[in-house]
């Protein structure tokens, strides 16, 4: 059984992980040059898809860390764990694959049908 403190720890641990990430593809996502003295027109426009990659990365990334800060938050407010649209308690393997979901299995179900 995972505790509340191990659901904290994996929490920062993985926030860390994912901002030392973002540290570091930071240049991945530079601006590419116009200049075409330095590079061919390939070149750069292979340059240009993998800066756009790295740029769809970077916020997926940036949203994860929001979502497992808002994790952070409902742990301290005791209602990690708990579902934000039934208030039933999240299944805790759910909780251990993603705990920075919001969600019951049910909850979310419904919520995935009612889109389609």
């Amino acid at each position: 059984m995972t505790t509340m403190k191990d659901f904290e720890a994996f929490i920062r641990k993985r926030i860390a992980e994912l901002e030392d990430i973002a540290e570091f593809s930071r240049e991945s996502s530079a601006t590419v040059e116009l200049d075409q003295t330095r590079q061919g027109r390939l070149s750069r426009m292979d340059a240009l898809q993998g800066q756009a990659m790295a740029k769809a990365a970077e916020q997926r990334r940036a949203q994860q860390i929001r979502r497992l800060k808002g994790a952070l938050t409902r742990l301290e407010r005791g209602e990690f764990g708990e579902c934000l649209e039934c208030g039933e308690p999240i299944a805790e393997a759910r909780l251990e694959a993603d705990p920075a979901t919001t969600l019951c299995l049910d909850c979310a179900s419904e919520r995935e049908s009612a889109t389609r």
